[in-house]
Formats: structure tokens, C-alpha cells, sequence
């Protein structure tokens, strides 16, 4: 702000268009701050400043870019001038007197670097990693003409972005998923922090991949305490500089947890196949544990199957049940295994039923082996079973009695 009185009622108060560099640069002349040895210093570096500018951004030999560059190094040090003092003339003169002419062009400069690197966007895929390089000399280009409340409206925005993406950092690094892993991943930062507000209420101290997600929401269903706690509590020394957007964001989450909490609502479907839900929250991409998690799952289900045994005779058993389409047994009566032989030979031996079963359930690193087992088996056993000749069904029962667990 300048020091000079208001208008008087009735006066017409004229917009000033000056630059701000000249407005502070007469300030300085008129109050005393800046005398003729800091002018004749403004006068001999400016000349070289914009040489360096116009070579910079193209040519020092053509004059229209020469006239640019004498823009740019007037509003390179304005810009400056006018974040650093606050739109305080006198501070801003201070600031010209202490300072030479070309540092203060270069602090604009440097700013406006720090602005072009800022992220844009909270989506970690749609931001640059690194610092200010080559590649940013166009956008440079334009900020450089920028007026003061272009460039004061864009920092803003972007610092509020980063802000978002600062806060999702540090949370990600509480769960112990690093900033270069995130940046992998590419999720929105939103989603980060909403994952994180959901762990913190059920005191999970990693980020989740899939089933640990899963399971994290099948927590949060059976826990009214968590509930409250994802309501009242932020995350454990969540420094104060995020409490503005975590708050914000936890909001969102509370509007969703209608639909969180309600378990008729699948878990995969919700956050899966619900547009609305689809990259809202974050949880880790890892396809070897979401295997090696459904392998765990189908090895369980198959040990329970099997009751744990894994000889050819159980598995035998097993198949023929299926292939006949009765229910899955591992063990077999003499009656049950000549009921078993009538079903065969009313309804049909159905060989390909086992081999699906081996494929649906059996863990993988077994399917091979079991499915050539059983092909010999078939190979073998099929005439004999299926035989029209064996009325008593004496040799069907002598070969399941054989290779299989007939007791």
C-alpha cells in the first residue's frame, strides 16, 4: 500500500497502471530511500539483464525480442517486489536500495520457477516430477509477462493443491508407503487420505493392498467404535498445517459412509464397479499379493476338501464322486460306492466334470498332476465301471476298492 491520501468524496481516483518496479522505484527517489548512485546502478545493469533475457528466450539480436526482454526484466523484478513487501511501497524500495537491480530480477524469476514446478492437479499421474528444466522455458516465457494478479491467483490455486498432495505424502509415509511408491501408483491424493482417515479409525498402521482394503471395510462394519473415531480423531501427529485439508476431505467421507457401512452393499462392488466409488479411495495395486491371496483361499478350501491328505486314493475318490455328479467324498461305504456304480451306468459317466473341478479348485501348482491322474485313471477305469456284462457289479467295486477309499 502507498503512503498518499485517500481521494476526497466526489473525486475521481485514478487506476495506476504503472509497474510496480517504477511506482517503488519513485517512492524510494521521493522519501529519501534510493539516491542517484543506486539510479546509475539500475541504469548500467538493466541493459545487460535484458540481453541475458532475450538471449535466454530466443535471440539478443532481434529487436522485437530485445523490447519483450525489457518487459519481462521490468515485471520479473515487479513481481517480485510486489509478493516480497506486501504491495508496500517503502518495504519494496527497501528492498531496491539493499539489492542490485539484476538479483532482484532474478529473485522474480526464481519465484515464478517455483510456481511452474508446483503441481496442478492432485492426481499424482498428472503431475511432473523434478525440478525446473528446459523443457518449462515456454511456460517461464509466459509467466514473465504476466500481470501481478495472474500470477497471485495461480499460486494460490496451486498451493492449495499442494497442499492436498503434501498432506497425502506425509499420511502415505505413515503407513509406510514411500513418496517415489506413491508417485507409482498414481492415485488421486484425495483417495490417499481418505484411505488413510479409514485406517487410522481401525488403527491400521500400513497402507492396504486389496484384501487387507477389504478387510479394512469389513472392520470398519462390525466397529461402531470406529465409526465415532473416523468422526472425532484426526490421524497421530498429523502436523497443523493439514488440519484445514483433512478436515475437508474427511468430510467426503462421512458422506459416504452411509454406503460404507451397509453390508448388504459387496465390498468389491462397491468401490469395484460403482462409478462413483471407482478411485475414490486408494488401496496398494498388487497383483502377486491378490493372487497369492486367492491362492491361500482356494489352498484352504481344497485342504478342507481333502481333509488334508493328498494321496492318488482320496483324490480318486473325489473325482469319480464329481464325475458322477454326486457331492464331493473323500471316503466311500461298500454300499455308498455300489450306489455310486448304478448312478455311473443310469445317468452317465461325465469324466470332463472332474477335470473342470480340478481346474476350479485344486491349487495350481497341482492341477497338472491330478488332472493326469485322473486322465489315467479314466483311461483305465471307464470300461470296467460302465461294463453292462458286470450285473453284480463285482469288478466295478474290486477296482474302486482298489484305487480308491472304499472302506
Amino acid at each position: 500500500m502507498t503512503n498518499s491520501p485517500a481521494p476526497a468524496a466526489g473525486t475521481v481516483s485514478l487506476f495506476d497502471s504503472r509497474p510496480f518496479f517504477e511506482k517503488a522505484l519513485l517512492y524510494g527517489v521521493q522519501h529519501g530511500l534510493i539516491h542517484q548512485h543506486k539510479l546509475d546502478a539500475i541504469a548500467e545493469e538493466a541493459p545487460k539483464g535484458m540481453v541475458q533475457i532475450a538471449r535466454y528466450f530466443g535471440s539478443e539480436f532481434l529487436r522485437p525480442e530485445l523490447e519483450r526482454a525489457r518487459d519481462r526484466i521490468v515485471n520479473l523484478v515487479s513481481l517480485h517486489l510486489q509478493f516480497a513487501s506486501e504491495g508496500d511501497l517503502r518495504v519494496a524500495a527497501t528492498l531496491l536500495r539493499d539489492h542490485s537491480f539484476l538479483s532482484r530480477s532474478k529473485a522474480g524469476s526464481d519465484m515464478l520457477k517455483a510456481l511452474i514446478v508446483m503441481p496442478q492437479n492432485t492426481h499424482f499421474g498428472m503431475n511432473e516430477r523434478g525440478g525446473f528444466s528446459d523443457r518449462h522455458i515456454p511456460q517461464l516465457a509466459r509467466w514473465s509477462l504476466a500481470s501481478f494478479a495472474e500470477v497471485q491467483a495461480e499460486l494460490a490455486a496451486r498451493r492449495r493443491v499442494a497442499q492436498v498432495v503434501d498432506a497425502a505424502l506425509w499420511l502415505a509415509d505413515q503407513l509406510g508407503l514411500s513418496a517415489d511408491e506413491l508417485q507409482d501408483h498414481e492415485p488421486d491424493a484425495e483417495a490417499v487420505i481418505r484411505t488413510a482417515l479409514l485406517a487410522n479409525a481401525i488403527r491400521r498402521k500400513d497402507m492396504p493392498d486389496w484384501p487387507g482394503f477389504e478387510k479394512m471395510i469389513a472392520s470398519l462394519r462390525r466397529n461402531t467404535r470406529a465409526s465415532a473415531i473416523l468422526v472425532t480423531d484426526f490421524p497421530k501427529n498429523l502436523p497443523s498445517e493439514f488440519n484445514e485439508v483433512v478436515a475437508s476431505v474427511r468430510q467426503s467421507v462421512l458422506s459416504d459412509l452411509p454406503k460404507l457401512l451397509d453390508a448388504r452393499l459387496g465390498i468389491r462392488k462397491l468401490f469395484d464397479q460403482t462409478p462413483a466409488f471407482v478411485g475414490r479411495y486408494f488401496w496398494i495395486e498388487d497383483a502377486l499379493s491378490e493372487v497369492g491371496q486367492h491362492d491361500r483361499a482356494r489352498s484352504a478350501a481344497w485342504e478342507k476338501i481333502t481333509q488334508g491328505h493328498s494321496d492318488d486314493s482320496t483324490l480318486l475318490t473325489l473325482f469319480v464322486c464329481v464325475a458322477a455328479g454326486s457331492a464331493p467324498k473323500t471316503l466311500l461305504t461298500d454300499k455308498s460306492a455300489a450306489s455310486l456304480i448304478r448312478k455311473l451306468r443310469k445317468t452317465g459317466f461325465q469324466p470332463q466334470l472332474a477335470s473342470d473341478y480340478i481346474l476350479a479348485h485344486a491349487p495350481d501348482q497341482h492341477q497338472d498332476d491330478y488332472a493326469r491322474l485322473w486322465q489315467d485313471f479314466v483311461a483305465e477305469a471307464q470300461s470296467t465301471l460302465l461294463s453292462d456284462r458286470d450285473n453284480k457289479l463285482a469288478d466295478a467295486l474290486a477296482l474302486l476298492r482298489r484305487e480308491c477309499n472304499v472302506a
